[in-house]
């Protein structure tokens, strides 16, 4: 798939403007998006709702008849306009490497491009280091881990200089270890990459760690869209996600106390300690907090709970069971999730506008 520019750099886009509808006997896709053309974009959703299909029809592999796709101010599809998908300027990362098992990870590297120009062996060398399979290159696909066989294909991908990187549940295939090993080149690729990718995931975690724009889809239509932050905060919408609900703070390493092995994470509603990882003052950070490991309170009071801020409720709901409530806080410009059993939220008095302490007994720093 052609494409003439480093992964690390792309024209200025605008957006991406996406209609498809597809009819078919037990299914249905009917979406309308205008997506950013810069960071990670996840497509979100339980298995069935329709995220692989809209992939699928934004690589032009499935033919919406009446649907439109425009790439910054490129028409990929329109009526009397088809670009087929050998034309598209995009990067295909499939939930299996599929690696040519004959050729080595520098030929796989190599496969697909007709010639080498400068242009595209920096963008390869640029891959290569992204990925960090540079020791890797002289190898046959049979001796690789299975992370690093799907690194090797990430690395693919972006060798064609693409303008537009598809990723389509990456790390499904993958065990737990594997998915810890390739998670932090995820991570590099959303910090460095200047070309949109659009991520394909199921997994709470992983949209909590990669993406910076959330689509949620459900039977195969859009029920949210916004940024990652706001949009896992809402709690409003007809998915659930149990034991994953809870929300997301991007924030700025302010402080290391080595003595204790911590470190501060200021955000925009004050400050949280988290287990050090040994990043320097002023690294961005995010960090995730579960609905979960957060309590409210009327008073702080003396306990092994570090983290404690003040909070105003913004809004209660139901949590999908009897017993249970969800309540967002807000925290200076920031959300918080607490799962709450309704008991308890009517000793408290939760409603909107109340203003409480906000406890959190665990919080996750996602590097």
């Amino acid at each position: 798939m052609p494409g003439a520019r480093s992964p690390g750099k792309a024209a200025d886009m605008g957006s991406i403007e996406a209609r498809f509808r597809l009819d078919w006997p037990n299914f249905s896709l009917d979406v309308d998006l205008s997506l950013p053309v810069r960071g990670v974009t996840a497509l979100f959703g339980h298995s069935g709702s329709g995220k692989t299909t809209l992939l699928r029809c934004i690589a032009g592999l499935e033919r919406a008849p009446q649907g439109r796709l425009m790439v910054g101010d490129e028409v990929w599809q329109d009526t009397g306009r088809w670009v087929p998908t050998h034309q598209r300027p995009i990067g295909y990362v499939f939930q299996e490497a599929s690696l040519f098992a004959h050729l080595s990870v520098m030929g796989n590297l190599r496969y697909g491009l007709r010639r080498t120009t400068g242009a595209q062996q920096a963008g390869l060398d640029q891959a290569i280091a992204l990925l960090g399979i540079g020791h890797l290159l002289d190898r046959k696909p049979g001796t690789l881990s299975g992370g690093e066989r799907q690194r090797v294909g990430i690395a693919r991908a972006l060798a064609v200089n693409p303008r537009l990187l598809l990723m389509d549940e990456p790390l499904a295939a993958l065990d737990l270890q594997r998915k810890q090993e390739i998670l932090p080149y995820l991570e590099r690729l959303r910090g460095e990459l200047d070309i949109p990718v659009l991520y394909v995931s199921h997994s709470p975690n992983e949209v909590a760690r990669l993406a910076d724009t959330l689509v949620v889809m459900d039977n195969g239509r859009v029920v949210a869209s916004g940024p990652l932050a706001q949009t896992l905060a809402r709690i409003d919408l007809p998915i659930t996600l149990g034991d994953d609900a809870g929300a997301v703070l991007d924030g700025t390493v302010g402080e290391v106390d080595h003595g204790w092995h911590l470190a501060r994470v200021d955000f925009s509603g004050g400050s949280l300690w988290v287990r050090d990882h040994g990043l320097p003052i002023g690294r961005r950070v995010r960090v995730r907090v579960l609905a979960r490991d957060v309590s409210l309170a009327e008073e702080p009071g003396t306990s092994s709970i570090q983290n404690v801020l003040r909070g105003c409720v913004d809004a209660v709901a139901d949590d999908g069971h009897p017993g249970l409530a969800l309540v967002r806080v807000r925290v200076g410009d920031a959300m918080l999730l607490a799962r709450l059993t309704k008991r308890s939220a009517a000793s408290l008095g939760v409603a909107p506008g109340r203003t409480l302490w906000v406890q959190m007994k665990s919080v996750a720093l996602m590097e």
